[in-house]
Parts: structure tokens; sequence; C-alpha cells
């Protein structure tokens, strides 16, 4: 684990990682951060609003904004990152800092099936969301690895097998 003892958790939409999030504090003890949550309470208003309103340039502003507040607080905390936080050059080193960063990955197929009916995820909201998902995902896929410290394929298992998994690979 590094310097810190938070867990931070990044991967694609629809990957679990505010489920996984949630079990893995209520397990350990640490307090939750959900990263999309924290900027829906900043601004009053939902990730969709601020993506029509703000352009997606805006909400990764956002975004950043959020993760440096968090570098600078000191309790224990699971933090559930937004899919596109890695898009940011600024953030990786942030993320590292933050506390011990899993990747959580998943096949195309189970994106697709746990995306399929959200209206809430503005970059799906196109006439193919497979390829919308195999894009984004061939484009983050290098950066998810370059900001993990470890990575944890979610496919095989629920979300109480993934926080298994990472208590395991912390010696928890």
């Amino acid at each position: 684990m590094t310097g810190s003892s938070n867990i931070v958790l990044v991967g694609p939409m629809g990957v679990g990682k505010s489920t996984v999030g949630r079990l893995l504090a209520s397990r350990l003890g640490f307090s939750f951060v959900d990263t999309d949550t924290v900027i829906e309470e900043r601004t009053g208003a939902d990730i969709p609003w601020i993506f029509d309103v703000e352009g997606e340039a805006g909400f990764r502003a956002r975004e950043t904004s959020v993760l440096k507040d968090l570098c600078s607080d000191s309790s224990s905390m699971i933090v559930a990152t937004g899919g596109g936080i890695v898009t940011q050059p600024d953030n990786l080193p942030l993320l590292q800092s933050l506390g011990s960063v899993f990747f959580l990955n998943a096949s195309i197929d189970q994106l697709v099936a746990r995306t399929c009916r959200d209206k809430k995820r503005p970059l799906l909201q196109v006439d193919d969301p497979r390829k919308a998902i195999q894009n984004i995902l061939a484009a983050r896929l290098p950066l998810y690895e370059q900001a993990a410290h470890h990575s944890v394929m979610t496919d095989a298992r629920g979300a109480k097998g993934v926080v298994q998994q990472i208590c395991a690979l912390l010696n928890l």
C-alpha cells in the first residue's frame, strides 16, 4: 500500500466502482466518497446537465478540483472515481498520491449489459453504445493501467468477491 491508507477505484463506467467502493468502505470502516456524487452535490446539478451546459471539459475540470481536495483530506477513505478521470494527465499523479489505486475492469459484454438502460451516462447517449464503450475503453485502457497499482477483473465475481480480492491484494 502507498503511504496513505486510502483505496482509489478507477475503471470504465459500469464496472462497479461505486458498488464495490461502498462494500469495501463498510468492510474496512472507511468513509466512502464517489467523485461524481461530490460534483453533483457541489453544483446542485446532475452529471448529464453539467455535460450539457459546460461540456466534457468543464466536467473534467470539476473532477480534477474534487480530486485535489480529496488529496488534502487525512481521513481513511475509499474513493470511487468517474470513468474518465484518467483522461486528464494532471490527475494520474493525484490518483497515485491519494492511495492504492485499483483498476477494475470487465469485458465489453459486461459493461454493455450493466449500462444499457442507464440514461445518466452522457457518453453513451449515442446510436451504438457498444461501439462507444469499445472506443472509450480502447482510449483509456493504457491510462487506467498507468494509474493503477493493482488490476482486478470483475466479470467472474460479484461485488463481494471483488472486495475480497482487493483485501487479499492488500493483505487485509
